[in-house]
């Protein structure tokens, strides 16, 4: 398997193969027997779409202001996935994106293999839709085409017809476009490249399908199909339209609800057949700080309308599964998860890694040398009034309900400097965190809680202790309930805790992320930094 990392110079992302598979010690879907358990991804990989290519799966989600976006996963049998790469290494237009630009950024993906090529539609919703290619799933990918220019159009899926002409579905974002509700269709060139219409509006949900978005274009036995959510992130349900022509009118049946299970709002998400022909559905659910985490459905044909989920009641509308048989394709495949951990030996910064906006090349180095990632300290922007404006935080997804995070670091400041920092956090709309700050006369460990930060509250800073060494280590506990406990050492034995327990809280339309910073108020021609020797996670002790 070839996975791909980032060395950032001159503003150019470099790919190059690195990591091996791993194995969550958190969560792991595949049971072993046979079987799997939901979700089959227990992080924020909201909007799912995927296809199969061959003996192949991929899949890709919405990544909004997190670079490297467009994450691109891949699996043998749809329970067990692996990060391979990211089809958008820096998100256009730059100097917009430069700066953290919460809940902007790319939208609902759609994913697709074509004529011999990976084909990949996201929508910003402030500039319009946009394309970009790969031959393989790995990359490299094209740099992005606008194929629709416009605020509020977001949500795109392609469809190449049987005749050749190729079409897109999309939706409206109410906050730019100023609709919303409904669900168009535009024709583009051969190509797929450019919009050639206007389009023609196909359903309006606003009397049975409120907020209907994230539609999805197939076409079966001389139906086409959009399948697409309604009714709302937490609550919804999964609607799919049939009609035998392109613009419809077309007939709606909901085949997915909540009903007697606990997996709250299923929808949004993509079919996928395997190549013994069943068919799946893969679609998240809203876990709040958790993020928007993965689940597999099964799924079947009945009169030429889709039953997702165990139709309990016969209605022909299913409900999620918490338990099922792992799909048919024809061989077993080992036990893979996204990558979590790292220990950052290599000249490879793992592929679970995402800056808050457009990474700039002097923020980080793999140093592997020292077996260490180098954070240099970069200047918070003159406006910022917390970490939440802060570019350079480099974050992860949360990966399971109950997990622990412990990072060691040495913090080598700029000794004529005040107020540098380096440290540990975990970001949302308020964020908690550890963190090693200079003072003229030392070092000192730090704890920082900032309540309501996407909000531009001041950020609170509890001075813990003066350190004599630059080492330490930092952990936090995550708990049910997102609940999180702070705690540090000296020797990497002997734990103290760190302020009173902070709850993890969303972002905006993503799950909360866990991290590391590096930062300084002032300008400088020789920034302090900090050594990360291993960022390990692992169960709650």
């Amino acid at each position: 398997m070839r996975f791909l990392f980032y060395v950032f110079l001159s503003g150019l992302v470099l790919n190059v193969s690195a990591q091996s598979p791993t194995v969550s010690k958190v969560w792991v879907a595949d049971n072993g027997d046979g079987t799997y358990k939901n979700p089959v991804l227990h992080a924020d990989y909201s909007d799912p779409d995927a296809i199969r290519v061959g003996e192949d799966f991929y899949l890709t989600s919405s990544s909004f202001e997190d670079i490297p976006g467009l994450p691109i996963l891949h699996s043998k049998d749809l329970v067990n996935w692996t990060i391979i790469g990211h089809a958008l290494q820096r998100q256009p237009p730059f100097a917009h994106f430069s700066v953290p630009r919460h809940g902007e950024g790319v939208w609902a993906p759609s994913l697709r293999y074509h004529n011999g090529e990976f084909y990949l539609y996201y929508p910003d919703p402030d500039f319009g839709i946009y394309l970009t290619k790969a031959k393989k799933a790995e990359g490299p990918w094209s740099d992005p085409v606008l194929v629709a220019g416009g605020k509020g159009l977001i949500d795109p899926c392609p469809l190449w017809d049987d005749d050749g002409q190729v079409y897109l579905v999309h939706a409206f974002a109410g906050s730019r476009a100023g609709i919303k509700s409904v669900v168009a269709v535009k024709k583009l060139n051969r190509q797929g490249t450019a919009a050639i219409d206007e389009g023609v509006l196909v359903y309006d949900g606003h009397e049975l399908d409120p907020t209907i978005e994230g539609p999805k274009f197939y076409k079966r036995n001389g139906y086409y199909y959009i399948f697409a959510p309604a009714g709302g992130v937490p609550t919804g349900w999964q609607l799919v339209l049939r009609s035998k022509n392109v613009y419809g009118p077309y007939e709606r049946k909901v085949v997915l609800d909540q009903g007697s299970s606990p997996t709250n709002g299923p929808h949004q998400g993509a079919w996928v057949t395997t190549q013994s022909g069943e068919d799946w559905f893969l679609h998240f659910q809203d876990k709040e700080a958790y993020g928007r985490v993965v689940h597999l459905q099964p799924m079947k044909w009945v009169a030429d309308w889709p039953v997702i989920g165990v139709d309990k009641v016969g209605d022909r509308k299913g409900e999620p599964v918490t338990r099922y048989k792992k799909p048919n394709v024809g061989k077993t495949y080992p036990v893979q998860t996204p990558a979590e951990s790292d220990e950052f030996n290599g000249a490879a910064l793992g592929l679970q890694w995402q800056w808050m906006a457009n990474p700039k090349a002097t923020w980080i180095f793999p140093n592997p040398s020292k077996g260490a990632l180098r954070l240099f300290s970069a200047q918070l922007p003159d406006s910022a009034k917390n970490l939440w404006d802060a570019p350079n935080i480099l974050l992860q997804k949360f990966p399971a309900e109950e997990f622990m995070v412990t990072t060691k670091l040495a913090f080598t400041p700029n000794q004529k400097l005040e107020n540098e920092r380096a440290g540990l956090v975990v970001m949302g709309l308020s964020y908690g965190g550890l963190a090693l700050k200079t003072r003229k006369d030392g070092i000192y460990l730090v704890h920082l809680v900032c309540k309501d930060a996407g909000k531009g509250k001041e950020e609170k800073e509890t001075v813990l202790a003066k350190l004599s060494t630059p080492a330490v280590y930092f952990r936090v506990a995550v708990g049910k309930g997102a609940v999180c406990r702070f705690s540090y050492s000296v020797d990497g034995i002997k734990f103290t805790g760190a302020g009173d327990e902070f709850t993890a809280e969303v972002g905006r339309w993503i799950g909360a992320k866990i991290g590391l910073f590096c930062t300084r108020e002032t300008t400088t021609n020789d920034s302090g930094y900090a050594d990360v020797d291993w960022f390990r996670v692992e169960p709650v002790r």
